[in-house]
């Protein structure tokens, strides 16, 4: 079975090819800005005005035509919803046109699995940390969501101090170069539990940036303390479910120094640390694409978008 997938649920979008073996596409086009950060109904504007394009890219790419596909699958949610709305019309139009099934998924789910995928990882601890989602994971008889993100996420945290100080959007990669010049100054540390919270954080950096500190110290500075409290929080989940395995996950999982300090981690513990490879870090069509085929038995007759749907909501019967 072939499946055709289109992710849409903020930045990118993604148009992913699945065989049931291997990847054989995942074209993309990423919303971006020089200054500021996304406006949903941008970045709905920016989807509309690629998506036949990454079509057309990603049948180039895996040399298929629309009749070879079997499945077509999207992104349901969560996400921002101008931006679901899109991807979930344009594989309705797909699927009426073609006469393909049609299922929609759940865009962390779809993290998790292809995560597993792609890194032969077996029962981890999934650690998913992106731009508007910073959770840890355990899959028992269901996703359990053990700790989170009370405000901002870790992604959102490092786009909004971005935009504060003149970076653009998305802000993660361009902190992350800054930090590799940076030194270590003082900002708040909160874990709750096994929650933490960065939006203090941010607010924070920025005061010491409008009283002179370099820009690069304070990059330095909030990757180091926010992926010391991320670390902190999986370590907690890593010895109560008695794993021996973290996955690492999500757009930010692209950061090096976040995956040295969880391999760092991991070491200490005689656990084994797994970071999903750069390509299927971040959102991208091929996920979504894996876990329409996970679940290709599945019927739906409704097609919505569902913009708040957590990933411990999920039903994993094809576990």
């Amino acid at each position: 079975m072939i499946v055709l997938a289109v992710e849409s649920s903020a930045h990118t979008f993604g148009i992913g090819i699945f065989d049931g073996k291997k990847i054989l596409a995942n074209a993309r086009d990423i919303f971006s800005t020089e200054q500021g950060g996304m406006i949903p109904n941008e970045v709905a504007k920016h989807h509309m005005a690629v998506k036949e394009k990454v079509l057309v890219e990603a049948l180039k790419e895996a040399k298929l035509t629309m009749k070879d596909i079997d499945l077509i699958s999207y992104t349901q949610g969560p996400g921002l919803a101008p931006a679901l709305l899109v991807g979930r019309d344009f594989a309705l139009a797909l699927a009426k046109e073609y006469k393909k099934k049609l299922l929609g998924v759940n865009h962390i789910a779809a993290h998790l699995e292809i995560g597993l995928f792609c890194t032969g990882a077996k029962d981890p601890i999934f650690l998913f940390c992106s731009g508007a989602n910073t959770q840890v994971i355990v899959h028992e008889d269901k996703y359990r969501v053990f700790g989170e993100a009370l405000s901002i996420a870790v992604g959102n945290a490092f786009d909004k101090f971005a935009r504060e100080i003149g970076l653009g959007f998305p802000g993660g990669p361009k902190i992350e170069e800054l930090a590799k010049k940076g030194k270590y100054v003082a900002l708040p540390y909160s874990v709750k539990g096994m929650d933490v919270d960065f939006s203090g954080i941010v607010t924070r950096a920025t005061q010491l940036y409008k009283k002179g500190i370099a820009k690069e110290d304070l990059c330095f500075s909030l990757q180091e303390t926010c992926f010391a409290m991320l670390i902190e929080v999986t370590e907690r989940a890593l010895a109560h479910c008695e794993k021996k395995e973290v996955l690492l996950i999500g757009g930010v999982a692209a950061n090096k120094r976040f995956s040295e300090m969880l391999e760092v981690m991991c070491k200490q513990r005689g656990a084994k640390a797994f970071t999903v490879p750069l390509e299927y870090a971040g959102d991208q069509g091929a996920m979504i694409a894996y876990q329409g085929w996970l679940e290709k038995k599945r019927e739906q007759k409704e097609f919505d978008i569902n913009p708040k749907w957590r990933v411990d909501e999920v039903e994993t019967f094809w576990k």
